[in-house]
C-alpha cells in the first residue's frame, strides 16, 4: 500500500468514497454527498493551507483519504488541526486508516502543527476511537446528541494529539 499526496484525478475516487460514508454512516454528520467540484473546492482549501490531503493506494485503486482540516478558523487555533479519514467499506480492518492516520499526523507536524484533534462521529465508533488510540490520541470528552442523523441522535467522540514538541515550547 502507497500513501501519497491526492491528486486531481483522485477526486472521483474520493468521492465516492466519501458518498459512501455520508449515506451509510455517522462519521460524517453530512446527509447530503457533495459532488466532485465541491470536494476539489475542500481539497484546494486544504492544500492551499499547507496541510496535507492524502490518499491510500494499492494496485493504481485508491482504498481511502485522509487529510487534516483546521481545527477552527480563529488565529489563536492557527497551530491545531482536526483530522478526516475515510476508508473504503471493501477495506476496513486492513490497515489503510492506521496508514492513512499515522502519514497524516508525521506530514502534519512536518507542516509546524502542534495538535491534532479528532471528532468522531458516534461514541459507539469502537474502530475509530481504538485506531486513534493507539496512535497516541486520549479521548478529552464526548459531546452528547450533538448530531441527528438516521433518526437518532449521535455523539461527538473528541480526542487529542501533541504533535512534535505540542505544548511544550512556543511554535517558531
Amino acid at each position: 500500500m502507497l500513501i501519497r499526496d491526492s491528486r486531481i484525478e483522485d477526486l472521483t475516487h474520493i468521492q465516492a468514497i466519501y458518498a459512501h460514508h455520508v449515506l451509510h454512516g455517522l462519521a460524517s454528520f453530512e446527509e447530503e454527498p457533495p459532488d466532485v467540484e465541491e470536494l476539489g473546492r475542500r481539497r484546494a482549501d486544504v492544500l492551499g493551507r499547507g496541510l496535507p490531503h492524502l490518499v491510500a493506494e494499492q494496485g493504481g485503486r485508491v482504498l481511502g483519504f485522509a487529510y487534516a482540516g483546521p481545527y477552527r478558523l480563529r488565529r489563536a487555533y492557527r497551530f491545531t488541526v482536526e483530522d478526516s479519514i475515510y476508508v473504503s467499506e471493501d477495506c476496513r480492518g486492513m490497515g489503510v486508516g492506521r496508514g492513512l492516520l499515522s502519514a497524516l499526523v508525521e506530514r502534519s507536524t512536518a507542516a509546524g502543527c502542534r495538535q491534532m484533534i479528532a471528532v468522531i462521529g458516534d461514541s459507539g465508533n469502537a474502530a475509530s476511537i481504538g485506531l486513534h488510540a493507539s496512535l497516541g490520541f486520549v479521548e478529552t470528552g464526548i459531546l452528547r446528541s450533538v448530531g441527528f442523523k438516521f433518526g437518532r441522535w449521535v455523539d461527538s467522540v473528541l480526542m487529542q494529539r501533541p504533535l512534535g514538541p505540542g505544548g511544550g515550547t512556543l511554535p517558531a
